[in-house]
């Protein structure tokens, strides 16, 4: 399965969800702040493990149950979108 996110208008990065999401993907995922993904982690809302090197991952069976859902994306070179740039000047 794969998802795509958009962080700053650049160009989308796809991901392939594996077990586990860094905080930032999950708050990306989630469309929430990191700082709110530490809330729900020590609430008992997000479910994490640790890393070999000591590094905190959420649990993507977590994120369902946070309202996370996959979207399909079109494969399609006819669905595809272009800005239009004005010439600079």
């Amino acid at each position: 399965m794969s998802i795509s996110f958009d962080s700053h208008a650049e160009p989308v990065a796809v991901m392939r969800l594996g077990r586990s999401v860094t905080i930032d993907q999950a708050a990306q995922l989630l469309n929430l702040s990191r700082r709110t993904i530490y809330y729900r982690i020590r609430d008992g809302r997000l479910q994490t493990i640790r890393t070999i090197g000591g590094s905190q991952r959420v649990l993507v069976e977590s994120l369902y149950s946070l309202g996370f859902r996959p979207q399909a994306f079109s494969a399609s070179a006819s669905a595809a979108t272009f800005a239009v740039r004005s010439p600079r000047g």
